[in-house]
């Protein structure tokens, strides 16, 4: 597709984004995502939610109520919506997502970001070994067969806070019992990303301006990540150095824990068999020490590079989102999950 330019459209084009509905307002992601477009102040925000849904919502934020099984009122929700922001469970029933882009499709929505938050969603194998691969490509791909759609990707990898206090078969941090399980030697890194700092990058992409003005300008916009995934990052973090942060937050020493290693193939196999004998915890732990294979499948920013620049995402300062994980830990966040 040749470049186009703001300064060569027609009469009436508008070189933003102003209306975005997006689906799981209330949910762990979407509420940090909605919580920084209000105070970004460049879009009005409405929530996507099913009837009966207890979910609260920010105060600012417009609700339009939809039944799934009514493709009628999904369509009617979303027209003259700029963006579809889709945030769901890893679990959700793929046919939802589908319904949601057919209605955008239907409602002339033309950027939608599916349900893609995690790691480099252009990663074949990785993908293939964590089961999501398939799926996810099949949004994208049907995405562009409607052709009203164009789809944008995060890629964040996992978020740091949920991920360090979610238990063992996360990044391996056992808080109540003091123990820590260390894939491989603990030094490979990833990338992950706390929670504000997605809200960040969905918020700040969306802020960009759609297309450049003409050939001169050099500026991030919308434009450059059309069917493409933009890659933000909090931390490119070993697990090591989680737990030196760790020790600081919590005022402990080495000597307080019991740390194991353990191959991230061989994690992986175990939680590949816990998987598929029913166990859902299996698909957490494959899922996780996937990220930490030596084949640095968990590191986009060595292989992809990082587009927090372009979209102004700020430094974080690791030690505050790891007292987040202990405080979600000890608030009882997790209990639900049997973690």
């Amino acid at each position: 597709m040749a470049q186009e330019y703001a300064r060569k459209q027609p009469k009436g084009f508008k070189n933003k984004i102003e209306n975005v509905a997006i689906v799981g307002a209330g949910g762990q992601s979407g509420k940090f995502i909605v919580e920084i477009m209000l105070k970004n102040g460049k879009h009005k925000v409405t929530a996507i939610t099913r009837e009966g849904s207890t979910n609260k919502i920010a105060d600012g934020v417009h609700v339009k109520k939809v039944d799934y099984d009514d493709p009628s009122s999904l369509v009617d929700a979303l027209k003259g919506q700029d963006a579809l922001i889709i945030t769901m469970g890893v679990m959700a029933p793929p046919a939802q997502q589908t319904k949601l882009v057919e209605a955008a499709a239907a409602a002339g929505v033309p950027w939608i970001i599916p349900n893609e938050f995690g790691g480099d969603g252009l990663n074949e194998e990785a993908g293939n070994d964590i089961f999501l691969r398939e799926a996810k490509k099949a949004v994208r791909d049907h995405i562009e067969k409607l052709g009203k759609s164009s789809w944008i990707g995060i890629a964040c990898g996992f978020w740091y806070e949920y991920s360090l206090g979610g238990g063992p078969y996360r990044y391996g941090f056992d808080f109540k019992k003091k123990t820590v399980t260390m894939y491989n030697d603990g030094n490979t890194r990833i990338n992950t990303s706390t929670w504000p700092q997605t809200g960040r990058e969905v918020a700040n992409l969306l802020g960009l301006k759609i297309l450049p003005e003409d050939e001169h300008d050099q500026s991030p916009c919308l434009a450059h990540f059309r069917n493409k995934f933009v890659y933000g990052s909090s931390f490119t973090i070993s697990q090591k150095e989680m737990f030196e942060s760790v020790l600081r937050v919590t005022g402990t020493s080495a000597n307080d824990w019991k740390v194991t290693h353990v191959p991230a193939k061989e994690a992986y196999q175990e939680g590949l068999k816990r998987f598929q004998s029913g166990d859902r915890s299996g698909f957490m732990q494959l899922l996780y020490s996937r990220a930490f294979f030596p084949d640095g499948a968990g590191n986009f920013e060595a292989s992809r590079g990082l587009d927090n620049d372009k979209l102004g995402l700020p430094k974080e300062d690791l030690d505050e989102f790891t007292k987040e994980a202990v405080r979600l830990r000890e608030s009882g966040y997790f209990d639900s999950e049997g973690t």
